[in-house]
């Protein structure tokens, strides 16, 4: 599958507050042939500024300094879903795959200003904090998105039958938010972005990340080449891995999807495991690279708000984590593009609204991809 987005605005803004000092063990989730995927660092990030309270207070300044936020709040107003009761929260992850600086040369095409969402995961964290559900959504998914103003206060009018990822490149942070909670009815809580570089900088700060490949792995477009066996991904090669579609099943964005989740599943593990407290450089360089990765919702956006906010996740283990595509089906009219199985879709949301499991009928029947279990942590 290939698609192709118009281009848009990117997300800006800045927020900043006082130190704090915390330390524990955290983790996150996160973009595609030529694009990028990972939203999943947006779990690791939370996790990794965690670790990062240990440091002095004017390194708190400066790792301030490196957020950028987008006030949601302000952009969408008060015409939204009801905030969840009971203490779950939903949590918007992004990977946007901007070409702009450093970018460009991981993800390869020309700097045209634009970014798309090519990866996108729902998360759900259950009241509790205990277990969470995630729920991605293929970018190629063709919804109607609803009109939507910007974070620079632009206006622009809805739209029938588009690619979902077109949302983003549309209207930024704020539409792609609004169109979230247009098709599911849930709201957003938080906001979290991570683009191509911050994504491989941090995976090569945490010392890579270990998988297990069932089946050899080769796809020039995304420069990934690996044997069937145990490895230990740098950067690079966790996002080409992210990225991948045609080295791997049947070259469609659901099956990137099911590598995408074992990869999520295989990094919030790992980050429980490494040893940053006897090694203060890296426990900041980790810190610093995971501010500088991440653009969040302006009520994230402080160092003290992201230790709250992961402090809270940091007993969410890979093994009390569901992990399921919206259900969907292939379109009649081209096969390169799904559409919302909306019955089954709406048992997904009624279960988040009400902070229950998903059911596993929501998914059965619907497409898949065909590389799920090629990847395990």
């Amino acid at each position: 599958m290939s698609a192709e987005s118009t281009p848009g605005p990117g997300i800006p803004g800045k927020n900043s507050e006082t130190p704090r000092r915390r330390a524990a063990k955290g983790r996150r989730k996160p973009p595609t042939t030529r694009r990028r995927a990972l939203s999943a660092t947006a779990w690791t990030t939370a996790g990794i500024v965690v670790l990062g309270g240990t440091g002095a207070g004017y390194l708190y300044f400066k790792l301030n300094g490196n957020l950028k936020t987008v006030d949601i709040n302000q952009a969408l107003g008060t015409d939204r879903p009801g905030k969840a009761a009971g203490g779950s929260e939903n949590i918007l992850v992004l990977g946007s795959d901007t070409r702009s600086g450093g970018n460009r040369k991981l993800g390869g095409g020309t700097d045209d200003g634009s970014a798309r969402s090519d990866t996108a995961m729902i998360v759900h964290v259950y009241a509790g904090h205990k277990k969470a559900a995630v729920v991605s959504v293929p970018r190629d998914t063709l919804v109607d998105r609803p009109e939507c103003t910007d974070a620079k206060g632009g206006t622009h009018p809805a739209a029938h039958g588009v690619m979902f990822n077109e949302a983003y490149s549309t209207g930024g942070a704020a539409c792609a938010v609004k169109t979230v909670e247009s098709l599911t009815g849930v709201r957003m809580d938080h906001y979290l972005e991570v683009d191509f570089s911050g994504f491989q900088k941090l995976i090569d700060e945490l010392g890579g990340v270990q998988v297990t490949t069932t089946k050899t792995i080769h796809d020039p477009d995304s420069h990934l080449n690996l044997d069937t066996g145990t490895h230990t991904l740098t950067g690079q090669q966790a996002l080409g891995l992210v990225r991948t579609r045609h080295g791997v099943g049947d070259g469609s964005d659901l099956g990137r999807i099911q590598l995408q989740q074992a990869f999520v599943k295989a990094l919030v593990d790992q980050v429980k495991h490494v040893g940053l407290f006897t090694n203060p450089k890296k426990l900041y360089d980790l810190a610093d690279t995971a501010t500088r990765a991440v653009t969040t919702d302006s009520d994230l956006g402080s160092v003290n708000s992201l230790i709250s906010f992961a402090d809270g996740l940091k007993g969410i283990s890979a093994s009390h984590m569901n992990m399921v595509t919206m259900p969907v089906q292939y379109d009649p009219a081209n096969p390169n593009r799904v559409i919302i199985e909306k019955s089954k879709a709406q048992q997904v949301w009624d279960a988040l609204k009400n902070d229950r499991p998903i059911p596993a009928g929501a998914t059965r029947g619907t497409a898949t991809g065909k590389a799920k279990g090629v990847v395990s942590g």
